[in-house]
């Protein structure tokens, strides 16, 4: 074997091992993402009331960036001991009001 096709052979292998390694650490990531949203489901369970998860799932239907800081909100308080029974579904809209109304208004007037 020529030296050339010897280095094109070495270079394909490396490149065959870096494509390996790439696929095997996004498995990872993606088993690593399977797990933490496992988890969470588990916390919502045990925290919400199935009223209050469904609402939740409906809600992540039209806005999950806010159903994920919401879910990380009070996975947090539960955390602190701060929810001493499972959060009902009246509970859980007036916490989705109150951050509702947190939001800025912005109104345009025209002259």
């Amino acid at each position: 074997m020529s030296d050339i096709e010897e280095l094109r052979r070495k270079r394909m292998q490396e490149l065959q091992q870096q494509a390996a390694a790439q696929q095997m650490a996004s498995r990872e990531q993606e088993q690593a993402q399977r797990e933490l949203e496992a988890q969470k489901r588990q916390a919502m369970v045990q925290i919400l009331t199935p009223e209050a998860r469904g609402r939740l799932a409906n809600l992540r239907l039209t806005k999950p960036e806010m159903v994920d800081q919401i879910e990380l909100q009070l996975i947090q308080l539960a955390q602190m001991g701060r929810v001493k029974s499972k959060i009902t579904d009246e509970q859980l809209k007036e916490l989705l009001k109150n951050l509702a109304g947190q939001k800025r208004e912005i109104n345009i007037t025209r002259k």
